[in-house]
């Protein structure tokens, strides 16, 4: 089960537990994006001059294929961040900024292997049919903190009560892919079960190594921001 209805309870209560710090005047920012972390929202507060804390959740669908050795996956993906950031103005009253944060990272992938024209599947260079392997299923997922850094326009809390835009620019350190990877149904000879196993074991270590070109993750979007 998903954590992050429990986490944007907590960001929520850290948003107000800040929000009491400051004065009963001062104005609040909610902001609308839409990128490559997927659709978003964002609670902006003031913290200092030139200085704000935004917290909120994004969510991306994300399916796709990937071949990694020999075997094709079908990868079923959702992005799921919840991101903690502080927005520097070096011009206070300025809509340049500097941001930089953490993000929870709950992105994960469920990957299913597809066998090929022939109904067989190679691993680790051995031949194997689609029967004798069964469902060849996987998981993947990232490191949970990841920090941000990155520039960005706007600011939601410089206009007088109203809508503005703005977008961000950066990336995220999410580290190497943990993945695992198993045969289901394996229904021939033990001994071709147990080299089957070491086989899955190595093509598990391969997709890891794969899927590890994403340790950096870019960070493009584009923001409607409204001031209450």
């Amino acid at each position: 089960m998903s954590r992050l209805p429990l986490l944007l309870s907590g960001a929520c209560l850290l948003a107000a537990g800040t929000f009491t710090t400051i004065s009963a005047q001062a104005q609040v920012g909610a902001t609308l994006d839409l990128g490559t972390t997927g659709v978003g929202a964002h609670l902006v507060l003031p913290i200092s001059p030139g200085l704000n804390g935004r917290v909120g959740l994004n969510y991306f669908k994300h399916d796709f294929t990937k071949r990694s050795g020999q075997v094709e996956y079908d990868l079923d993906g959702k992005l799921q961040t919840v991101d903690a950031l502080l927005d520097w103005y070096p011009r206070a009253g300025g809509n340049f900024r500097v941001t930089a944060g953490v993000l929870y990272n709950d992105t994960r992938f469920d990957a299913t292997a597809a066998p090929d024209q022939l109904g067989s599947f190679s691993l680790n260079g051995t031949r194997y049919s689609a029967a004798d392997v069964g469902l060849l299923r996987g998981k993947v997922d990232f490191r949970k903190a990841a920090p941000y850094l990155g520039i960005g326009w706007g600011n939601a809390l410089n206009s007088e009560r109203g809508w503005s835009f703005g977008g961000d620019l950066g990336v995220f350190y999410q580290g190497s892919a943990r993945v695992s990877l198993r045969s289901e149904g394996c229904v021939v000879a033990t001994v071709l079960c147990e080299r089957l196993a070491r086989d899955v074991a190595a093509e598990e270590a391969r997709l890891a190594d794969d899927t590890s070109d994403y340790k950096v993750y870019p960070v493009l979007r584009a923001a409607v921001s409204y001031r209450f």
